[in-house]
């Protein structure tokens, strides 16, 4: 379905939607389906195995969770987010499960029609967002049924395909069929469109008590709205979104349009970390899995006598470790950090969970390249070491946390540290909505400031995020950001009808 071209003029006020979704992925996917209407209620049967939560619940049993006090059901619970939403729609989701339980939802669902919130979805590719990309041969971090959306089990979908579910951990390319398939089942496509690409996202603004109501494009960061003495203020609008859908035939379509409310739910796969050192430019310096699958299946790295060079010490570190492990390919593992380090990702997986992950650890503690005798060949880890450069005769040169120097051959190099969104469409690349102004956002260093409750962001209204942007890259948690912006976003319809109702239809709505 095509998007509105941009020949068609700004003046007509059918193009103003209440809410444009940036993002197609579980994010966007999630936050779509509770804007379509559908409302958590707790479940007749259900009891909370938090005892005190239970009680908050059973106060407004007759009340759906999107219509209650977030902040105080959220009140007193811990979880494995910052975001306090979060935490709590993972508990009514999933409770204890961070204990190894595998207790059911406390809650069921309903679709309300009346609660529909016009909005639209834009993805470069189809609803799953990154997941489509991802290396299809790797485990996915979480189990089954944590990768699932509202209202539809995993597991229930995973045997309607006649899959036999071996390991409560799937494969990457089946999460992102589930998530294409969610939006199918549950009667969103209307609200989804593919293959568009943003270009800009930018506020309009206007003089205050302009009769012509003439508008005035302006980047998001302008701070300062008062004019100078004797001259007429400037009053926010809605957005302007602009952008392009690419056509089957590949030809480009531009169209603009315009929303109350805009939502960021990018993730935050689109750029590679880098190291920013001398040589990372070489070909032979790869900065993905999907790279480093296709060099071992075109049997690039068969027969080669010096090691691939892995740097970074995430979970897709270990996945490329585990991978040339598997493929019997000798391993030189860098990474910056001590071994005994607790912010390590290893320390916070259970053994009994993540054998292959415990693997890969063990072997960084005690496999160093310190052990003087009997070095291994398949794989030895340098421990608090920098990559300093490449070098054109695939040579990389280290330096250690006493500044010592080390030069290795290798036959590629892996550079995986990470991932940053890449927000180009806003001005200055959303620099100043970060909690550290004019720094890139970054899901760990610098993740979007938000509301923790409305996950609107706190310097730019009508502006929200949720998801990796935010800091949240569990898909577990995400889906709370969905819950903590469809309520913002239904008590300000609300107010919008009564205003309307009592005859004062006055709004910010593009004429």
């Amino acid at each position: 379905m095509p998007l509105i071209e941009e020949t068609v003029l700004p003046g007509d006020s059918l193009l103003t939607l209440p809410v444009v979704i940036i993002g197609n992925g579980p994010s966007g996917i999630c936050l779509s389906y509770l804007l379509s209407g559908y409302r958590p209620y707790l479940s007749p049967e259900a009891i909370h195995p938090n005892p005190i939560l239970h009680t908050k619940l059973e106060e407004a049993r007759h009340l759906s969770i999107v219509d209650q006090d977030l902040e105080y059901l959220s009140e007193g619970l811990e979880g494995r987010s910052s975001n306090p939403v979060a935490v709590l729609f993972d508990t009514l989701l999933h409770p204890d499960a961070d204990f190894g339980y595998d207790y059911p939802p406390v809650l069921h669902w309903k679709l309300e029609q009346h609660n529909y919130i016009p909005h639209i979805v834009l993805g470069k590719g189809p609803p799953g967002g990154a997941w489509h990309s991802m290396e299809g041969s790797m485990l996915t971090i979480s189990f089954g049924d944590w990768m699932e959306l509202p209202g539809l089990s995993f597991k229930e979908w995973a045997a309607s395909k006649r899959r036999n579910i071996k390991s409560d951990r799937v494969m990457p390319e089946e999460i992102a069929c589930y998530y294409k398939h969610y939006v199918k089942v549950m009667g969103l496509q209307k609200n989804f469109r593919d293959n568009v690409y943003i270009t800009s996202v930018s506020r309009l603004y206007r003089e205050k008590d302009d009769e012509d109501r003439s508008d005035q494009n302006e980047d998001i960061s302008t701070q300062h709205l008062e004019m100078e003495d004797g001259q007429k203020s400037l009053i926010k609008r809605n957005w302007e979104v602009r952008g392009y859908q690419r056509a089957t035939d590949g030809s480009h379509v531009p169209f603009c349009l315009f929303a109350e409310n805009v939502a960021l739910a990018t993730g935050t796969f689109d750029s590679p970390g880098r190291l920013q050192v001398e040589g990372e430019d070489f070909p032979f310096v790869l900065h993905s899995m999907s790279d480093f699958g296709a060099a071992i299946s075109k049997g690039k790295l068969r027969g080669k006598a010096d090691p691939v060079l892995i740097v970074g010490a995430g979970l897709t570190a270990a996945d490329a470790v585990l991978c040339a492990y598997n493929n019997n390919i000798p391993v030189v593992h860098v990474f910056r950090r001590r071994v005994t380090d607790t912010s390590l990702i290893f320390k916070q997986l259970p053994k009994k969970l993540y054998p292959e992950y415990h693997k890969v650890y063990h072997m960084m503690c005690t496999q160093s390249h310190t052990v003087d005798s009997n070095q291994h060949s398949a794989y030895t880890s340098f421990p608090e070491h920098n990559v300093l450069s490449f070098k054109p005769e695939m040579k990389c040169v280290l330096q250690s946390a006493s500044g010592l120097k080390k030069i290795l051959k290798f036959s590629v190099a892996l550079v995986l540290i990470g991932s940053h969104p890449n927000l180009f469409f806003l001005k200055d690349q959303g620099h100043s909505i970060g909690h550290h102004s004019n720094q890139p956002i970054t899901c760990k260093g610098n993740p979007i400031e938000i509301d923790p409750y409305t996950y609107e962001c706190t310097k730019e209204a009508n502006l929200f995020a949720l998801g990796p942007l935010v800091g949240d890259n569990f898909v577990r948690f995400l889906k709370g950001g969905a819950l903590g912006i469809a309520r913002c976003l239904a008590i300000r319809q609300k107010k919008k009808h009564e205003l309307i109702e009592s005859g004062d239809g006055g709004g910010d709505g593009v004429p």
